[in-house]
């Protein structure tokens, strides 16, 4: 049986690549957050240091939170661990089946090469941005479901939950 930790990322973009402006998301889709919470909980996720610092309310609870960070804490960071590389902070996952990367944009690029899965949320319409996911090579990756979800009354615009596994 392999035994292979599974790297999956995870993120919202727009369909120009956009993924934040100031430190927050550019839109507010509570979909998309259920979705994401249903993903991730229960299990280890991977951020920077900066999509760290912009939880709003400190690490996500019920998950693992591997924050990666050149500028390592001194003592025990409360309800979060650190690592100073991708490799380390894999190997803190060493034990989990599957871990995910939650950003940013430079995390997302590091990563690129090891991920085996990406569940990528592509949000639909025009946004001020000024952080932007790395461009996809859709050589090396294939769609395995997409749902697309029309704007209602609850989420503004609309929006596809799309799921790509990496070409072997």
């Amino acid at each position: 049986m392999d035994n292979k930790l599974k790297v999956s990322i995870v993120a919202a973009l727009a369909d120009d690549y956009a993924i934040g402006y100031k430190g927050k998301l550019p839109w507010n889709l509570p979909a998309d957050m259920k979705h994401f919470k249903t993903l991730t909980t229960g299990g280890t996720v991977v951020m920077g240091k900066r999509t760290f610092e912009s939880l709003p309310n400190g690490p996500l609870p019920n998950r693992t939170n591997i924050v990666l960070s050149s500028m390592i804490s001194e003592g025990v960071s409360e309800g979060y661990f650190e690592a100073n590389s991708l490799e380390d902070a894999l190997e803190l996952c060493s034990n989990a089946k599957e871990v995910f990367v939650i950003g940013g944009s430079a995390v997302y690029k590091q990563c690129a090469d090891v991920a085996d899965t990406m569940y990528l949320t592509w949000v639909h319409g025009k946004f001020k941005a000024d952080t932007y996911f790395p461009e996809i090579d859709f050589n090396v990756w294939k769609e395995v479901s997409r749902t697309d979800h029309p704007a209602d009354e609850r989420n503004k615009y609309p929006y596809s939950f799309a799921v790509y596994e990496k070409i072997k």
